[in-house]
Protein backbone atom coordinates (compact mmCIF):
# COMPACT_ATOMS: atom_id res chain seq x y z
CA UNK A 1 0.00 0.00 0.00
CA UNK A 2 1.38 3.42 -1.00
CA UNK A 3 1.79 5.97 1.76
CA UNK A 4 -0.31 9.04 0.96
CA UNK A 5 1.94 11.25 3.03
CA UNK A 6 5.51 9.98 2.56
CA UNK A 7 8.17 11.40 4.82
CA UNK A 8 10.47 13.83 3.04
CA UNK A 9 13.80 12.23 2.09
CA UNK A 10 16.97 14.08 3.08
CA UNK A 11 19.06 15.55 0.28
CA UNK A 12 22.45 13.81 0.34
CA UNK A 13 25.52 16.05 0.46
CA UNK A 14 27.88 16.13 -2.50
CA UNK A 15 30.30 13.73 -0.81
CA UNK A 16 27.54 11.10 -0.62
CA UNK A 17 26.14 11.82 -4.07
CA UNK A 18 29.58 11.31 -5.64
CA UNK A 19 30.47 8.22 -3.64
CA UNK A 20 32.03 5.68 -6.06
CA UNK A 21 29.65 2.99 -7.28
CA UNK A 22 32.38 0.76 -8.71
CA UNK A 23 36.05 0.08 -8.15
CA UNK A 24 36.92 1.90 -11.37
CA UNK A 25 35.54 5.14 -9.91
CA UNK A 26 37.55 4.79 -6.71
CA UNK A 27 40.36 7.34 -6.39
CA UNK A 28 43.57 6.60 -4.46
CA UNK A 29 44.99 3.67 -2.47
CA UNK A 30 46.82 2.19 -5.43
CA UNK A 31 49.22 0.46 -3.03
CA UNK A 32 46.21 -1.72 -2.08
CA UNK A 33 44.05 -1.65 -5.23
CA UNK A 34 46.65 -1.64 -8.00
CA UNK A 35 47.26 -4.75 -10.14
CA UNK A 36 48.57 -7.59 -8.00
CA UNK A 37 47.95 -5.72 -4.72
CA UNK A 38 46.14 -7.30 -1.74
CA UNK A 39 42.68 -5.78 -2.02
CA UNK A 40 42.63 -6.02 -5.80
CA UNK A 41 43.38 -9.74 -5.52
CA UNK A 42 40.54 -10.10 -3.00
CA UNK A 43 38.11 -8.37 -5.37
CA UNK A 44 39.24 -10.44 -8.35
CA UNK A 45 39.02 -13.74 -6.46
CA UNK A 46 35.51 -13.08 -5.18
CA UNK A 47 36.49 -14.35 -1.74
CA UNK A 48 36.21 -11.70 0.97
CA UNK A 49 38.23 -11.89 4.17
CA UNK A 50 38.03 -10.08 7.48
CA UNK A 51 40.11 -6.93 7.69
CA UNK A 52 40.70 -3.66 9.48
CA UNK A 53 41.08 -0.50 7.39
CA UNK A 54 43.29 1.99 9.19
CA UNK A 55 43.70 5.50 7.89
CA UNK A 56 42.79 9.17 8.32
CA UNK A 57 39.29 10.47 7.61
CA UNK A 58 38.13 10.86 4.03
CA UNK A 59 40.33 8.27 2.33
CA UNK A 60 37.65 5.72 1.37
CA UNK A 61 37.28 3.23 4.23
CA UNK A 62 33.48 3.14 4.20
CA UNK A 63 33.35 3.23 0.40
CA UNK A 64 35.68 0.24 0.14
CA UNK A 65 33.48 -1.77 2.51
CA UNK A 66 30.36 -0.98 0.45
CA UNK A 67 32.12 -1.87 -2.80
CA UNK A 68 33.12 -5.21 -1.28
CA UNK A 69 29.51 -6.04 -0.47
CA UNK A 70 28.47 -5.25 -4.06
CA UNK A 71 31.38 -7.13 -5.63
CA UNK A 72 30.86 -10.24 -3.49
CA UNK A 73 27.03 -10.15 -3.65
CA UNK A 74 26.91 -10.14 0.12
CA UNK A 75 24.51 -8.68 2.63
CA UNK A 76 25.94 -5.43 4.01
CA UNK A 77 25.34 -4.47 7.64
CA UNK A 78 26.85 -1.26 8.98
CA UNK A 79 27.35 -0.48 12.64
CA UNK A 80 28.85 2.55 14.31
CA UNK A 81 30.80 1.88 17.48
CA UNK A 82 29.64 5.27 18.76
CA UNK A 83 25.97 4.24 18.92
CA UNK A 84 26.07 0.43 18.96
CA UNK A 85 26.55 -2.18 21.66
CA UNK A 86 26.46 -5.95 22.20
CA UNK A 87 22.70 -5.98 21.52
CA UNK A 88 23.29 -4.55 18.03
CA UNK A 89 26.04 -7.10 17.40
CA UNK A 90 23.66 -9.94 18.32
CA UNK A 91 21.02 -8.51 16.00
CA UNK A 92 23.57 -8.40 13.15
CA UNK A 93 24.46 -12.04 13.83
CA UNK A 94 20.77 -13.02 13.68
CA UNK A 95 20.37 -11.23 10.33
CA UNK A 96 23.51 -12.94 9.00
CA UNK A 97 22.17 -16.37 9.98
CA UNK A 98 18.83 -15.62 8.31
CA UNK A 99 20.49 -14.43 5.09
CA UNK A 100 22.68 -17.53 4.95
CA UNK A 101 19.73 -19.86 5.58
CA UNK A 102 17.28 -18.26 3.14
CA UNK A 103 19.44 -17.06 0.24
CA UNK A 104 22.92 -18.48 0.90
CA UNK A 105 24.35 -14.96 0.97
CA UNK A 106 27.36 -14.11 3.04
CA UNK A 107 27.31 -11.07 5.30
CA UNK A 108 29.85 -8.27 5.49
CA UNK A 109 29.64 -6.52 8.84
CA UNK A 110 31.16 -3.05 8.65
CA UNK A 111 32.03 -1.45 11.99
CA UNK A 112 32.94 2.23 11.80
CA UNK A 113 35.19 3.66 14.51
CA UNK A 114 35.87 0.16 15.79
CA UNK A 115 38.49 1.50 18.22
CA UNK A 116 35.63 2.95 20.30
CA UNK A 117 34.36 -0.53 21.23
CA UNK A 118 35.62 -1.78 24.59
CA UNK A 119 37.23 -5.19 25.10
CA UNK A 120 33.95 -6.97 25.94
CA UNK A 121 32.24 -5.60 22.84
CA UNK A 122 35.16 -6.58 20.60
CA UNK A 123 35.16 -10.07 22.15
CA UNK A 124 31.55 -10.49 20.98
CA UNK A 125 32.72 -10.67 17.33
CA UNK A 126 35.25 -13.45 17.83
CA UNK A 127 33.15 -16.67 17.59
CA UNK A 128 31.25 -15.47 14.51
CA UNK A 129 34.36 -14.24 12.69
CA UNK A 130 36.04 -17.52 13.61
CA UNK A 131 33.15 -19.56 12.11
CA UNK A 132 33.05 -17.44 8.97
CA UNK A 133 29.46 -16.38 9.56
CA UNK A 134 30.56 -12.73 9.45
CA UNK A 135 33.18 -11.13 7.26
CA UNK A 136 34.35 -8.42 9.60
CA UNK A 137 35.47 -5.08 8.14
CA UNK A 138 36.47 -2.53 10.74
CA UNK A 139 37.41 1.09 10.07
CA UNK A 140 39.57 3.11 12.42
CA UNK A 141 41.58 6.29 12.48
CA UNK A 142 43.67 5.07 15.42
CA UNK A 143 46.50 2.54 15.52
CA UNK A 144 44.85 -0.92 15.79
CA UNK A 145 47.84 -2.21 17.76
CA UNK A 146 46.77 0.07 20.61
CA UNK A 147 42.98 0.08 20.25
CA UNK A 148 41.94 -3.39 18.98
CA UNK A 149 42.29 -6.56 21.06
CA UNK A 150 44.91 -9.09 19.98
CA UNK A 151 42.39 -11.90 19.43
CA UNK A 152 40.52 -9.83 16.84
CA UNK A 153 43.75 -8.65 15.20
CA UNK A 154 44.85 -12.27 14.76
CA UNK A 155 41.65 -13.00 12.81
CA UNK A 156 41.90 -9.99 10.50
CA UNK A 157 44.32 -8.39 8.07
CA UNK A 158 45.25 -4.77 8.75
CA UNK A 159 45.50 -2.46 5.73
CA UNK A 160 46.87 1.07 6.02
CA UNK A 161 45.11 3.65 3.86
CA UNK A 162 46.98 6.82 2.93
CA UNK A 163 45.86 10.42 2.51
CA UNK A 164 45.11 11.31 -1.08
CA UNK A 165 47.87 13.02 -3.05
CA UNK A 166 47.37 16.34 -4.82
CA UNK A 167 47.09 14.52 -8.15
CA UNK A 168 44.38 12.21 -6.77
CA UNK A 169 42.48 15.13 -5.25
CA UNK A 170 42.79 16.90 -8.60
CA UNK A 171 41.19 13.91 -10.30
CA UNK A 172 38.31 14.02 -7.81
CA UNK A 173 38.01 17.80 -8.26
CA UNK A 174 37.73 17.44 -12.04
CA UNK A 175 35.06 14.77 -11.68
CA UNK A 176 32.98 16.95 -9.34
CA UNK A 177 33.38 19.98 -11.62
CA UNK A 178 32.28 17.92 -14.58
CA UNK A 179 29.27 16.20 -12.98
CA UNK A 180 27.77 18.64 -10.49
CA UNK A 181 29.54 22.00 -10.90
CA UNK A 182 29.09 22.53 -14.61
CA UNK A 183 27.89 26.12 -14.04
CA UNK A 184 31.09 27.19 -12.27
CA UNK A 185 34.50 27.83 -13.86
CA UNK A 186 37.52 27.54 -11.56
CA UNK A 187 40.84 29.07 -12.52
CA UNK A 188 44.13 27.29 -11.76
CA UNK A 189 44.75 29.22 -8.55
CA UNK A 190 41.27 28.47 -7.20
CA UNK A 191 41.70 24.79 -8.03
CA UNK A 192 45.06 24.64 -6.26
CA UNK A 193 43.65 26.52 -3.27
CA UNK A 194 40.74 24.10 -2.81
CA UNK A 195 43.03 21.09 -3.17
CA UNK A 196 45.43 22.56 -0.60
CA UNK A 197 42.63 23.22 1.87
CA UNK A 198 41.43 19.62 1.51
CA UNK A 199 44.70 18.40 3.04
CA UNK A 200 44.48 14.89 1.57
CA UNK A 201 40.83 14.39 2.60
CA UNK A 202 38.42 13.56 -0.24
CA UNK A 203 35.33 14.29 1.84
CA UNK A 204 36.68 17.66 2.87
CA UNK A 205 37.38 18.51 -0.77
CA UNK A 206 33.81 17.75 -1.82
CA UNK A 207 32.39 19.61 1.18
CA UNK A 208 34.46 22.65 0.24
CA UNK A 209 33.18 22.50 -3.34
CA UNK A 210 29.61 22.23 -2.08
CA UNK A 211 30.17 25.23 0.17
CA UNK A 212 31.54 27.22 -2.77
CA UNK A 213 28.60 26.19 -4.92
CA UNK A 214 26.16 27.31 -2.23
CA UNK A 215 27.93 30.66 -1.78
CA UNK A 216 28.16 31.30 -5.51
CA UNK A 217 24.43 30.83 -6.19
CA UNK A 218 23.06 33.96 -4.41
CA UNK A 219 26.06 36.03 -5.55
CA UNK A 220 25.52 35.06 -9.16
CA UNK A 221 29.19 34.13 -9.52
CA UNK A 222 30.19 31.84 -12.36
CA UNK A 223 33.96 32.40 -12.44
CA UNK A 224 35.79 31.35 -9.29
CA UNK A 225 39.33 32.56 -8.63
CA UNK A 226 41.71 32.01 -5.74
CA UNK A 227 40.72 35.20 -3.91
CA UNK A 228 37.03 34.28 -4.14
CA UNK A 229 37.78 30.87 -2.60
CA UNK A 230 39.81 32.50 0.18
CA UNK A 231 36.93 34.84 1.07
CA UNK A 232 34.17 32.23 0.81
CA UNK A 233 35.81 29.45 2.79
CA UNK A 234 36.42 29.69 6.52
CA UNK A 235 39.91 29.06 7.83
CA UNK A 236 40.58 25.33 7.76
CA UNK A 237 42.91 23.77 10.28
CA UNK A 238 45.40 21.18 9.16
CA UNK A 239 44.72 17.55 9.97
CA UNK A 240 45.86 17.16 13.56
CA UNK A 241 44.73 15.49 16.75
CA UNK A 242 45.81 15.91 20.33
CA UNK A 243 47.51 12.70 21.38
CA UNK A 244 46.39 10.64 18.36
CA UNK A 245 48.28 9.08 15.49
CA UNK A 246 48.53 12.28 13.43
CA UNK A 247 50.08 14.01 16.44
CA UNK A 248 52.79 11.39 16.91
CA UNK A 249 53.40 11.07 13.16
CA UNK A 250 54.11 14.77 12.88
CA UNK A 251 56.31 15.13 15.96
CA UNK A 252 58.24 12.10 14.70
CA UNK A 253 58.61 13.80 11.32
CA UNK A 254 59.96 16.93 13.04
CA UNK A 255 62.49 14.84 14.98
CA UNK A 256 63.64 13.01 11.85
CA UNK A 257 63.95 16.24 9.86
CA UNK A 258 66.27 17.71 12.50
CA UNK A 259 68.21 14.46 12.74
CA UNK A 260 68.52 14.37 8.95
CA UNK A 261 69.90 17.94 8.86
CA UNK A 262 67.02 19.26 6.73
CA UNK A 263 66.13 22.80 7.90
CA UNK A 264 63.35 23.30 5.33
CA UNK A 265 61.53 20.15 6.40
CA UNK A 266 62.08 20.98 10.09
CA UNK A 267 60.45 24.38 9.72
CA UNK A 268 57.64 22.86 7.63
CA UNK A 269 56.67 20.31 10.30
CA UNK A 270 57.09 22.90 13.04
CA UNK A 271 54.74 25.32 11.25
CA UNK A 272 52.27 22.55 10.42
CA UNK A 273 51.98 21.45 14.05
CA UNK A 274 51.56 25.01 15.29
CA UNK A 275 48.98 25.68 12.58
CA UNK A 276 47.10 22.55 13.63
CA UNK A 277 46.90 23.70 17.25
CA UNK A 278 49.80 21.91 18.96
CA UNK A 279 50.84 23.30 22.35
CA UNK A 280 54.00 25.38 21.70
CA UNK A 281 55.32 24.47 25.16
CA UNK A 282 55.23 20.80 24.18
CA UNK A 283 57.18 21.54 21.01
CA UNK A 284 59.63 23.59 23.10
CA UNK A 285 60.28 20.59 25.34
CA UNK A 286 60.75 18.43 22.25
CA UNK A 287 63.31 20.87 20.89
CA UNK A 288 65.27 20.56 24.12
CA UNK A 289 65.30 16.78 23.61
CA UNK A 290 66.43 17.23 20.01
CA UNK A 291 69.28 19.45 21.17
CA UNK A 292 70.43 16.81 23.66
CA UNK A 293 69.81 13.61 21.68
CA UNK A 294 70.40 14.65 18.06
CA UNK A 295 72.36 17.88 17.75
CA UNK A 296 74.63 17.77 20.80
CA UNK A 297 75.69 14.22 19.96
CA UNK A 298 77.34 15.64 16.82
CA UNK A 299 78.33 19.08 18.08
CA UNK A 300 80.10 19.95 21.32
CA UNK A 301 79.14 23.66 21.30
CA UNK A 302 77.85 24.96 24.63
CA UNK A 303 75.11 26.99 23.00
CA UNK A 304 73.52 23.90 21.44
CA UNK A 305 71.40 23.31 24.54
CA UNK A 306 71.32 26.90 25.76
CA UNK A 307 69.34 28.23 22.80
CA UNK A 308 66.34 25.87 23.01
CA UNK A 309 66.33 26.20 26.79
CA UNK A 310 66.19 29.99 26.44
CA UNK A 311 63.39 29.71 23.87
CA UNK A 312 61.42 27.37 26.13
CA UNK A 313 61.82 29.80 29.04
CA UNK A 314 60.67 32.64 26.82
CA UNK A 315 57.59 30.64 25.85
CA UNK A 316 56.58 30.17 29.47
CA UNK A 317 57.03 33.86 30.25
CA UNK A 318 55.59 35.41 27.09
CA UNK A 319 52.08 35.69 25.74
CA UNK A 320 50.62 32.99 23.49
CA UNK A 321 50.83 35.19 20.39
CA UNK A 322 54.62 35.30 20.73
CA UNK A 323 55.16 31.59 21.26
CA UNK A 324 55.45 30.37 17.65
CA UNK A 325 57.88 33.20 16.84
CA UNK A 326 60.16 32.27 19.76
CA UNK A 327 60.30 28.65 18.63
CA UNK A 328 61.07 29.47 15.01
CA UNK A 329 63.81 31.86 16.11
CA UNK A 330 65.39 29.13 18.20
CA UNK A 331 65.20 26.81 15.21
CA UNK A 332 66.85 29.37 12.90
CA UNK A 333 69.55 30.56 15.32
CA UNK A 334 72.00 27.71 14.91
CA UNK A 335 75.54 27.57 16.17
CA UNK A 336 78.40 27.53 13.63
CA UNK A 337 78.87 23.83 14.29
CA UNK A 338 75.23 22.90 13.62
CA UNK A 339 75.20 25.10 10.52
CA UNK A 340 78.11 23.12 9.11
CA UNK A 341 76.33 19.85 9.89
CA UNK A 342 73.14 21.01 8.16
CA UNK A 343 75.00 22.30 5.12
CA UNK A 344 76.86 19.01 4.72
CA UNK A 345 73.76 16.90 5.14
CA UNK A 346 71.50 19.16 3.11
CA UNK A 347 73.41 19.24 -0.16
CA UNK A 348 70.99 16.85 -1.89
CA UNK A 349 67.78 17.85 -0.08
CA UNK A 350 65.85 20.47 -2.00
CA UNK A 351 62.22 19.49 -1.32
CA UNK A 352 60.13 19.01 1.79
CA UNK A 353 59.57 15.29 2.40
CA UNK A 354 56.15 13.71 2.57
CA UNK A 355 54.83 12.67 6.02
CA UNK A 356 56.92 9.92 7.52
CA UNK A 357 55.30 6.46 7.68
CA UNK A 358 54.39 4.92 10.96
CA UNK A 359 57.51 2.86 11.49
CA UNK A 360 57.45 2.40 15.24
CA UNK A 361 54.87 0.62 17.36
CA UNK A 362 55.43 2.75 20.46
CA UNK A 363 54.58 6.35 20.97
CA UNK A 364 57.29 8.78 22.12
CA UNK A 365 57.09 9.92 25.66
CA UNK A 366 56.57 13.55 26.45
Amino acid sequence: MTDLFPAPAPVPPMAEALRPRSLDEFVGQQHLLGPGKPLRLAFDSGKPHSMILWGPPGVGKTTLARLMADAFDAQFIALSAVFSGVKDIKDAVRRAEEALATSGKRTILFVDEVHRFNKAQQDAFLPFVERGLLTFVGATTENPSFEVIGALLSRTSVYVLKSLSEAELGELFDRAAREVLSGLAFDARARDRVIGLADGDARRLLNLLELIQTAAAPAGASKIDGEWVQNAVARNLRRFDKGGDAFYDQISALHKSVRGSNPDASLYWLARMLDGGADPLYIGRRMVRMAVEDVRARCASRSTLARPMSAWGALKASSRSRKPRSISRARRNRTPCTTRIIRRGNSSRKTIPAPFPRICATRPRS
